[in-house]
């Protein structure tokens, strides 16, 4: 590796803010703000608005997708169930234009 061309990679401390959570681990990240640790050390702080302590997939508060149903559903509920007959079942819809042909013929 060439010398001079990486950056420093050092102790640092990352405050979640949302949950007050503090993680002591190692990055190329710094900052002016510094924190005594409590091995009596003083590390850099770099503050952070989500972690894994307050994100919600990790928390397991997030919103359930399969209680809210498939895209087709929403759309349905959202929209009504108007053409539901020939999106759903596409032999209808082939039997519907079967007897619209059939109707234009009879009336020539």
């Amino acid at each position: 590796m060439k010398s001079g061309v990486h950056p420093e990679y050092n102790p640092v401390v990352f405050h979640d803010v949302a949950s007050d959570y503090k993680l002591l681990t190692r990055s190329t990240l710094t900052s002016d703000e510094t924190i005594k640790w409590e091995d009596g050390n003083t590390y850099p702080l770099v503050k952070v608005e989500i972690s894994s302590a307050s994100h919600s997939f990790y928390t397991g508060k997030q919103q359930q997708i399969a209680e809210r149903g498939g895209r087709i559903e929403q759309f349905r509920r959202r929209y009504g169930t108007e053409g539901e007959e020939s999106a759903t079942d596409p032999q209808a819809a082939d039997e519907g234009a079967t007897t619209e042909a059939t109707e234009a013929q009879a009336d020539s």
